[in-house]
């Protein structure tokens, strides 16, 4: 005698195993998509015809609305480097709006002129030049200045790390 449950079962497992098979395919795309489709920070300032070099090499990740450009990046540390005899100083996040030639609304980034330190509130690209603005005040550098990404001063940074002990004493 047959059982009544036993007719059709491998047709049902088979239809199991496909399903499984054919989610486990969307799921593998999926990720690999996702994998492929990440940006990271320098390759998002070239999209918006800006030179790698605007950030140390020291950027951990970066959040980015497309609708608004306003994005937020992540470094490892507080980074400092010179160019051209000014010292950019970079926070820990660095926040502003990106646009096609445009970042503005800057936060996180000062340069020292002198013994005086200066928030960047802007920079645009004209040309050949980067026009880094200080208020209503601009500078202009080539871009070639800033082909590469720059490596941290760990001179700078322990000069940073002593002067946040002498705040905390």
């Amino acid at each position: 005698m047959r059982s009544p449950h036993r007719v059709g079962r491998p047709d049902t497992c088979c239809r199991r195993l496909i399903l499984i098979a054919a989610f486990f395919s969307i799921c593998c795309c999926s990720f690999i998509q996702r994998c492929q489709s990440e940006t990271t920070a320098y390759e998002v300032l070239e999209e918006y015809d800006f030179p790698i070099g605007l950030l140390p090499s020291n950027v951990e990740g970066y959040t980015l609305d497309t609708s608004d450009g306003s994005f937020e990046v992540y470094l490892s540390s507080i980074c400092s480097f010179t160019i051209d005899s000014y010292t950019l100083t970079y926070k820990k996040t660095v926040t502003g709006e990106i646009s096609t030639d445009i970042l503005k609304d800057l936060s996180g980034v000062t340069v020292k002129v002198w013994i005086f330190s200066f928030s960047i509130t802007k920079v645009i690209r004209d040309g050949t030049k980067l026009k880094f603005y200080v208020g209503s005040i601009s500078k202009s550098f080539p871009v070639s200045n800033f082909n590469e990404c720059q490596d941290c001063d760990s001179s700078t940074d322990c000069f940073i790390n002593f002067s946040r002990l002498l705040q905390s004493a």
